[in-house]
């Protein structure tokens, strides 16, 4: 949106009047770009002749402004036809990229990720199922609480237009192509902007989604789509669990829609991430009543994804904390037990995010095994965060310890699909250049690549496994059968624990088991 700005100043005899002009960008950055300013000196006795003067130099100034359409880019080296819109690549400088194999020095190259490459009896794509986040790659601007925004990609015209949400999905589609990856994921208000209304705000997404359906083709789906239920200020008290009806109905209908649109891209999943659903303080909340709600709402998207015949799984995305001070699915076990109570388990399944599994105080391998043996893990968000910063980073996974050790949950527990490797990562603030969205990419697809040789070469080796086995093998006995069989009470123990006398104490060998983990690396 453009920007008029007159300011009248009087020194000694003469007006100054001083004209800007300049242009929003972004749709939530709450700043100005501007192109220019003007400073007239009207020297005129009469009030009406500076008012005339300044009436024309207004008057040029809103034809200079009008003159330039919205859609191209202003001077951040952009290239538009003369219809307005983008043309030729949007990514010109980077090829697609390929497999040169762990000696290559070139950045814009996997040197682990072989997508064909059969491992344990899968190929590499079907291990990993890669998928590119939308709102961090096309929508993150490098804003921090105690910084504007740094990242001003050459396409983006400084508007949140209709027309500016179809050349973003355009670059997306240029982008998951180039990577070689066939998912992406999205919230409905990343990639079309909120209308005056909700019906306003439904056509604008359909038009939008109507794009990705074309650009989309056979090949490429969204991993997951999801509903933005914690931006605007109407969610201010939560979504689900708001203390307002009317939030709460204005919320269902957002779901609804976006449950919709995710169905009709052919999504595989449909994500839930309660970011405001939680407390500030329990002294104004009634926590039992606000789970309550929340029930309620995740029954009726349940019943909702049943009637449109969504066959994708539902995902519930556990947070302790950030914005809200508790958030009511504060990890796996938290969030499991919650389904469990009301009766959920058969409808949904859990979505991991690594550095919201480090803000709980887990590992994210803790949280892995902790969905994976109840039957829950669905869908893993790669990323990772910094152990010197208390909060969500949203870094990319380059940690190939921990890499190894997420995959190895991955291949006990079968794979991911439906579900797969979202990367909800973010470039740092002071990674600007366009090339750097790839190599972040690359790299995490790297070190997750990394991570699953690894876990292969660990399983096959079978010495950890042996390690483990052999610390639990008095259970390996009629007893231990009879234990783990729920056969076996207190008296039959006691007799046992008297026969015996004190039990002998083995060595945990942790040391051994770290060191067989670290060779695999």
């Amino acid at each position: 949106m453009w920007h008029l700005m007159v300011g009248i100043h009087q020194e000694k005899e003469r007006d100054f009047f001083f004209v800007t002009v300049g242009s929003t960008i972004g749709c939530s950055d709450f700043r100005l770009l501007f192109l220019g300013s003007v400073r007239i000196i009207v020297t005129h006795k009469s009030m009406a002749g500076r008012i005339l003067l300044l009436v024309l130099f207004m008057n040029a100034v809103f034809f200079i402004v009008n003159a330039v359409p919205e859609t191209c880019p202003a001077d951040l080296g952009g290239k538009c036809g003369e219809d307005g819109e983008w043309e030729g690549e949007f990514f010109p400088e980077v090829p697609k990229i390929k497999y040169e194999g762990p000696s290559s020095k070139n950045p814009l190259s996997y040197k682990w990720y072989n997508a064909e490459e059969v491992i344990l009896g899968k190929k590499m794509k079907d291990w990993l199922r890669f998928s590119v986040a939308f709102w961090h790659t096309f929508r993150g601007t490098g804003a921090d609480p105690f910084g504007a925004p740094t990242k001003y990609w050459p396409w983006e015209d400084g508007t949140n237009s209709i027309a500016m949400a179809k050349r973003r999905m355009r670059a997306n589609f240029e982008f998951l192509s180039k990577l070689g990856v066939d998912r992406w994921c999205f919230h409905d208000r990343d990639i079309a902007p909120d209308g005056k209304t909700l019906k306003e705000t439904n056509s604008n997404l359909d038009e939008v989604v109507a794009l990705a359906k074309e650009l989309q083709g056979d090949k490429i789906r969204p991993l997951w789509g999801t509903a933005q239920l914690f931006m605007h200020p109407r969610y201010m008290h939560g979504a689900a669990t708001s203390s307002e009806l009317g939030v709460y109905a204005y919320a269902a209908a957002q779901v609804k829609k976006a449950m919709e649109v995710t169905h009709y891209l052919g999504g595989e999943n449909y994500v839930f991430w309660g970011g405001r659903e939680g407390y500030q303080t329990l002294l104004n909340t009634d926590m039992e009543r606000e789970l309550d709600h929340m029930a309620k709402f995740l029954e009726a998207a349940a019943a909702y994804k049943k009637r449109i015949g969504f066959n994708g799984t539902l995902l519930i995305e556990p947070k302790p904390q950030e914005p809200t001070k508790h958030q009511y699915d504060w990890d796996a076990a938290t969030t499991l037990n919650f389904l469990r109570k009301y009766g959920l388990l058969a409808e949904f399944k859990l979505n991991i995010e690594c550095n919201h599994a480090t803000l709980s105080g887990h590992s994210c391998h803790h949280d892995l095994e902790t969905a994976r043996i109840n039957g829950m893990l669905g869908n893993i968000d790669a990323n990772t965060g910094d152990p010197q910063v208390g909060w969500d980073t949203d870094q990319f996974l380059t940690d190939v310890g921990e890499a190894t050790m997420v995959m190895i949950s991955v291949i006990r527990n079968g794979g991911l699909a439906p579900g797969g490797f979202n990367f909800d990562a973010k470039l740092r603030r002071e990674s600007t250049d366009v090339e750097d969205l790839f190599i972040a990419h690359i790299s995490g697809m790297d070190t997750l690549a990394r991570g699953l040789r690894n876990a292969a070469k660990l399983i096959e080796d079978g010495s950890l496994a042996e390690l483990v086995s052999k610390r639990y093998s008095s259970f390996d006995t009629e007893l231990g059968a009879q234990i783990e069989a729920g056969k076996a009470d207190f008296e039959m123990l006691e007799k046992k624990a008297m026969e015996w006398g004190e039990p002998k104490v083995a060595s945990a060998k942790q040391e051994l088991a770290e060191m067989i983990f670290q060779s695999a690396l």
